[in-house]
């Protein structure tokens, strides 16, 4: 059995598939970012929810990118992770 990163090089040699992976960059980003910031704070999801006033279930879908956040969700997630929230286009 192989692992993912393996599974996905093979994908990623389809031009479709690459494509596609490729677009959705942008979001896999932002929600690396929000996990990121979180566990580098050393909170649990539920803190969060109580810091940022934001509930535990939607930081759950945001971070398992079952939802899309608004930019003022964005800066309610890092001004509660003492973050400042930061957008360009490169």
């Amino acid at each position: 059995m192989t692992n993912f990163n393996d599974y996905l090089t093979q994908q990623m040699k389809d031009p479709a598939f690459k494509e596609a992976y490729e677009q959705l960059e942008p979001e896999f980003a932002i929600i690396q970012a929000i996990i990121d910031a979180r566990k580098s704070a050393g909170i649990t999801q539920k803190e969060l929810s109580q810091k940022s006033g934001i509930a535990q279930g939607d930081i759950s879908k945001l971070e398992n990118g079952n939802a899309n956040p608004s930019i003022k969700t964005l800066q309610r997630l890092a001004t509660a992770l003492g973050k400042t929230l930061k957008i360009e286009f490169v």
